[in-house]
C-alpha cells in the first residue's frame, strides 16, 4: 500500500505520545508500505531529525506553523465554535499543501493522527482514511472539568463543550481508532458514533525489556511523564502530598523520583530530600530498572498510558488509579494493581515495597500480557488489517 501520514507534530525525537505511536508505526509498516508524511514543523531545529524520519518515510512534507501563528488562531477561537485544540493547529498552508499531495499522489489511503488534524479530510471521501486518536477526548474535558476551580473550570467546561460537539466529526470518516477500550465504550455508548475500533498504544519491548530489571531494589517508586502535561502534575502533586506521606510513615527511607522533560514550578518545588524531580532523561529504560514500583495515580485523563505500558514490559509493578487502568483489557495484578482510594493506594505500594515475591509475581504477569497484546509490532499488523479491510470490503 501507498499510504499517507497526516501527523500535528513532527514525530521525532520519539520520547512520549504523539511522537511516539507515529514513530513505531511507521518504523513497521514502513518494511512492507510505501509511506509519505505530512506535519507541521513548529521548531526548525527538527530539522536536524529528518534522517531519521527518512528511513521510513519515502517522502516528508513539512508546513511551518510558528508558535505567534498558533497563538493567533487560539485568540481567533474565542470567536468560534470549534475546541480550541483544533483552532490551534488551524492552517490554510496545510489545507494547500494536502490538496497537492493528492492531485499528485495516488495514495491508497490516509492515516490522520489525533482529533486536531481530523479537520484535513474529514470532507474529502475520495481515498479512504482513518482516524487515529489518542483518546475520546470529550471524556479528557469531561474529567478534567472535575478537577479544576475558578476560571480554569470555566474554560474547561467550554473546552469540553464545544469538544463533545465537534466529535461528531469521526462520523465523516471511513474508521476512527482509539486507544482504549474506555474510550471505545464511551464513544460508542455515550456518543452513539459507531465507526469506533480499537487501536491500543504500545511499548518497544526491544527497549523496555525484563533483562534490565532486578527485583531486589526496594526503595525506589518511580512516576514517569512529561511533566508540563496537566494530568501528570497533578498527579505527582497528589502523589506526594496525599499519598507517599503515608507511604514514609511506614518505610522512611522510601524515595519517590519523577522523571520528565519539562517540569514546571510546582512540580519543581516537591523535591525534598524523599523526592527527585530529574528533568529530561533520554534513556527511560534505565530509570525503570532503578525502581521498585511505578505509580500512575492519575485523576483525569484518557486512553491508555505509555509509563503504565512500559513499566509493565520491563516487568516493574504498577499502582495506579483507574485512569492509567482502564482499557488495559486485565485484572487487577496482572501487571497492574488498580487503587482508587489514597489510603488504599498508599497501602498496595507498601505492600509491594515490603515483599520482593509480591513485586516479581506482579510484575512478571505484566510482562505477559505486553507480549500478548501492546508490543508494536502487533499493533502495526492491527492498523494494517484495518486499511486492508477498507481497501478490500
Amino acid at each position: 500500500m501507498k499510504l499517507l501520514f497526516t501527523a500535528n507534530r513532527f514525530p521525532y525525537p520519539p520520547f512520549r505520545g504523539d511522537k511516539l505511536k507515529i514513530y513505531h508505526l511507521a518504523k513497521r509498516l514502513s518494511q512492507r508500505h510505501e509511506l509519505h508524511l505530512v506535519t507541521f514543523l513548529e521548531d526548525k531545529s527538527d530539522l536536524q531529525y529528518l534522517p531519521e524520519l527518512q528511513k521510513f518515510f519515502k517522502e516528508i512534507h513539512l508546513v511551518p506553523l510558528t508558535k505567534m501563528q498558533s497563538y493567533k488562531n487560539s485568540l481567533f477561537a474565542f470567536f468560534q465554535k470549534e475546541p480550541f485544540q483544533v483552532q490551534y493547529f488551524s492552517s490554510s498552508k496545510m489545507e494547500e499543501k494536502i490538496a497537492e499531495l493528492h492531485a499528485t499522489h495516488q495514495y491508497d489511503a490516509v492515516h490522520v493522527q489525533h482529533l486536531r488534524m481530523a479537520q484535513y479530510w474529514a470532507k474529502n471521501k475520495s481515498l479512504p482514511r482513518i482516524l487515529d486518536l489518542p483518546d475520546a477526548y470529550s471524556l479528557y474535558w469531561k474529567r478534567r472539568i472535575e478537577t479544576y476551580t475558578g476560571i480554569q473550570k470555566v474554560f474547561a467546561k467550554i473546552e469540553q463543550q464545544r469538544v463533545f460537539r465537534y466529535e461528531a466529526i469521526l462520523e465523516d470518516y471511513d474508521l476512527s481508532l482509539v486507544c482504549s477500550r474506555e474510550d471505545l465504550t464511551y464513544l460508542a455508548t455515550e456518543r452513539g458514533i459507531k465507526n469506533v475500533c480499537l487501536l491500543p498504544n504500545g511499548v518497544d519491548t526491544e527497549t523496555f525489556t525484563t533483562a534490565q530489571h532486578n527485583y531486589a531494589p526496594a526503595k525506589t517508586i518511580l512516576f514517569t511523564g512529561n511533566m508540563d502535561y496537566a494530568p501528570n502534575v497533578d498527579a505527582v502533586v497528589y502523589f506526594a502530598k496525599e499519598i507517599f506521606p503515608i507511604v514514609l510513615k511506614q518505610i522512611p527511607d522510601a524515595r519517590f523520583v519523577i522523571a520528565g522533560q519539562r517540569p514546571v514550578k510546582k512540580v519543581k518545588e516537591l523535591a525534598t530530600s524523599n523526592i527527585e524531580v530529574t528533568g529530561f532523561v533520554r534513556n527511560l529504560a534505565e530509570i525503570y530498572a532503578t525502581a521498585a514500583i511505578v505509580v500512575a495515580p492519575l485523576r483525569f485523563g484518557a486512553g491508555t498510558q505509555n509509563k503504565v505500558l512500559e513499566a509493565m514490559a520491563m516487568g516493574v509493578p504498577v499502582v495506579s488509579h483507574n485512569i492509567g487502568f482502564n482499557g488495559l483489557n486485565i485484572e487487577s495484578g496482572q501487571g497492574v494493581i488498580l487503587a482508587l482510594e489514597k489510603s488504599d493506594f498508599a497501602q498496595q505500594c507498601i505492600s509491594l515495597l515490603s515483599s520482593e515475591d509480591k513485586r516479581k509475581e506482579v510484575g512478571t504477569k505484566g510482562t505477559e500480557v505486553i507480549r500478548a497484546q501492546f508490543d508494536w509490532n502487533v499493533i502495526a499488523k492491527q492498523l494494517e488489517d484495518y486499511f486492508l479491510k477498507l481497501l478490500n470490503p
